[in-house]
Formats: C-alpha cells, structure tokens, sequence
C-alpha cells in the first residue's frame, strides 16, 4: 500500500519496473485526489502523472475513464516506456468521518475505532 496525503493507493500494474516511490512523492500533486486510478509513465528520465476515473464514474468520459488507460499509453506514452499503475483505495467513508470527527472536536477514542490498512 502506498500512502501519499490521506490517501492510499495499490500498485496494481507495474510494467518494467517503472515504480519509484520516491519519484512519485517529488511529482504528485493535490489535483490528482480526484481521481481513482493514477499512471505513472516514464519518458527521457523523466515521470509523468495522469490520473483516471473508473469508468462507471458520472464524469468519466472517453479521455478520463479506466478503460481508456490502454489507449492513453499507445497515444501518448513513449514507445515501449515504463510505467506503473496505481488505484485509490477505497475506505470506510463512516469510518473514516467517525475518527476524523472525534479528533477535530477532541473526543477521545474508544478502543477498537482506530482503523488500521494492512500492509503488503
């Protein structure tokens, strides 16, 4: 699992290596939270981010939609490049509102509330 601000995200593709963590953190941007897939794609040295929605999304489209990763790294990705393919994971939004919630007005936690990602 890779954390970046309070998302997570899941390597799920990760042609010729192209994942670097540290690269990733240096070129992620804020506009990318919107989104529920990110490809990463590597042309002279150099990473690019782009992100996707899943296609059933009410505001995928021909360009933005999952399903259209494929034809966005044969237009426009470097032939044969590297790149690598993240999606968001999904968190229980009333989780997540229930522990954020009790921090921002100071209640303390119970036991057992605090939600915890597993590693892979």
């Amino acid at each position: 699992m890779i954390q970046i601000g309070n998302r997570t995200y899941e390597l799920i593709q990760n042609y010729k290596d192209a994942w670097d963590p540290e690269a990733f953190k240096q070129r992620y941007s804020e506009v990318l939270d919107r989104y529920d897939y990110i490809i990463g794609d590597w042309g002279y040295e150099k990473l690019r981010l782009k992100g996707f929605l899943r296609d059933n999304h009410p505001k995928a489209n021909r360009d933005t939609a999952y399903s259209g990763i494929t034809d966005y790294i044969n237009e426009y990705c470097n032939f044969g490049c590297k790149y690598f393919v993240l999606q968001k994971v999904k968190e229980n939004h009333k989780e997540h509102h229930r522990e954020h919630g009790k921090e921002h007005h100071g209640h303390a936690k119970h036991a057992g509330e605090e939600k915890t990602v597993p590693e892979s």
